[in-house]
């Protein structure tokens, strides 16, 4: 589980970023505002999607903080504390971590991000964070969040009360 921890993106991801930057000129994004956590995971994808681009960082879209989960693999957390990820929401389990973030405090953080939003802008973040924000556009109540999709290297974009994956022809 990463969290809050960081790791180097990897040639797939390197590879994603740049697909993703191709979707967003597709789609007509550039130029409109990017703000993306400031994990160098999120910075790395941000600068090879979006290069030239002027990103803000905020804390406030960094990935929930995991606690004593953090850095371990999921056969860690199951052996150390059987039955955590047991959860029938795919990610419920995530904010019973000990010493981790609740799921109140990631969405608190997440609507004072989003209450400061006046204009439409590109977000670069991370799986669980994109639900919750997502979700909260969306009108979603948690279990309607826990099942929007969670996938690395695509964009999503959120407009008028509607989701759309967006994707490029190959």
């Amino acid at each position: 589980m990463q969290g809050h921890l960081d790791s180097a993106l990897t040639a797939r991801g390197r590879e994603q970023a740049v697909r993703q930057g191709a979707i967003l000129r597709a789609a007509g994004a550039q130029g409109l505002p990017v703000q993306s956590s400031p994990s160098g995971r999120a910075t790395e994808t941000a600068a090879l999607a979006l290069p030239g681009s002027v990103c803000t960082l905020d804390d406030r879209l960094c990935e929930v903080a995991m606690g004593a989960w953090q850095g371990r693999t999921m056969r860690e957390i199951e052996r150390a504390w059987p039955g955590a990820t047991d959860d029938p929401h795919p990610f419920l389990w995530k904010f019973a971590a000990p010493g981790g973030e609740t799921l109140e405090a990631m969405q608190t953080r997440l609507a004072g991000w989003l209450a400061e939003q006046t204009a439409s802008c590109i977000v670069v973040t991370h799986g669980v964070t994109s639900q919750l924000l997502r979700g909260a556009l969306l009108g979603c109540d948690t279990a309607a969040m826990a099942e929007l999709e969670d996938r690395q290297g695509v964009v999503y974009r959120v407009r008028n009360g509607m989701e759309e994956r967006l994707v490029m022809d190959d």
